[in-house]
């Protein structure tokens, strides 16, 4: 199979579509690229995969399932620059990044440190969950996210000898702008001796996120592939740092398989090594299979972070381009024009009061959007060529004159 070159990717007929017939990517726009990109067809073949081999092998299906999770765990491990070697890290699966933070936090000394750092500008599934815990007792700081450039900086001076962990986006999920200077923060969390973990969601197969680039090789780091790897529900990750030894109270009993051998330990419960120690319990593999083979379709294609990170450059500069050209009314829909295109990630976010309105009209347009409060958020995808993008905002165009 010959692999793709982005120049593919900008014209008609675009070259990866094809691939994409059960989505009918080519007669849709899809503009919910950083929400839910669509699946290739392979990854329907993998479904139907997990139900034979179900149906022929019943009970002996986990030989298949578990082969199916280490390919996931690889790809995944790929993605942020692992080589295979052990001071990667490991990886622990789960449905989605929610559970995985909870076990996560569950292995916390909070009751030695009752202290969380965060920003204010994470997704739901921490906001959320950090919310609750702050009304049993926790302490819970919450950075402002803006001036973006001293973000980090202001997480490391909120970071102190009674915080447990700094919870922290690599891309924030309303607007796309990157978080740099995470490196600082580690050295901070390493000091002090609290964790650091890091949302890697909208980074994920969106931009380049070598760990041992970044300096990030002692973080933890959570993500999924519903977004910008294809894979659909079901298929997160906590990458876990080498050599841990923490213990989750919220913990599963495929965390003791490695252990199980071992018999008792004093009363204590025993944990496998490394990632196994925040695994869970009996699950469906289904998501497994169909991730294994989307990640096997990345690569036959060479669909690599780095050439994923130029179509999307492209991508949302071709949107920018062709929004400015619009000359809309900035009252009622504008763009940010502060943030360097190199520092946003792969969507365009456009602050608007009736971002909900256009989002429905441009819906009955044949057009997928979505909408956080006032920002309407545009992701495209590499199955979009250029032409498409540009049906995109010529209808959003019509849509802000009948507004």
């Amino acid at each position: 199979m010959p692999s793709i070159a982005p120049e593919d990717l900008y014209r008609e007929p675009n070259a990866l579509a094809p691939y994409y017939s059960r989505f009918r990517v080519a007669e849709r726009l899809l503009l919910t690229g950083h929400s839910h990109q669509a699946w290739p067809d392979c990854g329907f073949a993998g479904q139907l995969q997990a139900w034979e081999d179900a149906a022929r092998l019943v009970d002996g299906k986990w030989e298949e399932a578990f082969a199916r999770g280490e390919r996931v765990r690889e790809g995944y491990a790929r993605l942020l620059g692992g080589s295979g070697r052990p001071d990667d890290g490991d990886y622990a699966l789960g449905a989605n990044t929610h559970e995985l933070v909870v076990r996560f936090l569950s292995a916390l000394p909070l009751g030695e440190r009752p202290r969380l750092v965060t920003t204010a500008g994470e997704f739901h599934s921490i906001r959320r969950q950090l919310d609750r815990l702050e009304e049993e007792g926790l302490t819970v700081v919450r950075v402002p996210v803006d001036p973006i450039d001293s973000l980090s900086e202001r997480l490391g001076v909120a970071t102190d000898d009674g915080t447990a962990a700094v919870l922290v986006s690599a891309v924030l999920y309303r607007d796309a702008r990157i978080v740099g200077g995470l490196d600082r923060v580690q050295v901070r969390c390493r000091r002090v001796g609290a964790e650091l973990l890091v949302d890697a969601y909208h980074a994920l197969n969106a931009i380049p996120f070598d760990l041992s680039s970044l300096g990030l090789e002692g973080a933890f780091v959570t993500g999924g592939g519903y977004k910008y790897c294809q894979l659909g529900e079901g298929n997160c990750f906590l990458r876990v740092p080498p050599d841990c030894r923490l213990r989750p109270a919220i913990t599963g009993w495929f965390a003791e398989f490695s252990a199980l051998h071992e018999g008792e330990d004093a009363g204590r419960v025993r944990y496998g090594p490394g990632g196994e120690r925040f695994a869970g319990s009996t699950y469906d593999p289904t998501s497994h299979y169909r991730a294994a083979e989307v990640f096997d379709f990345f690569r036959e294609r060479g669909l690599t972070p780095e050439l994923l990170r130029e179509v999307s450059r492209h991508q949302v500069g071709r949107l920018a381009e062709a929004f400015d050209a619009l000359d809309a009314d900035p009252a009622l829909i504008d763009r940010d024009r502060e943030t360097p295109p190199e520092a946003v990630g792969g969507f365009l976010a456009l602050r608007t009061p009736r971002a909900g309105d256009f989002h429905n009209v441009l819906a009955a347009r044949g057009v997928a959007t979505d909408y956080r409060d006032d920002l309407l958020r545009l992701g495209p995808a590499p199955y979009l060529g250029d032409r498409r993008l540009d049906d995109a905002i010529a209808a959003l165009g019509e849509v802000a004159a009948s507004l």
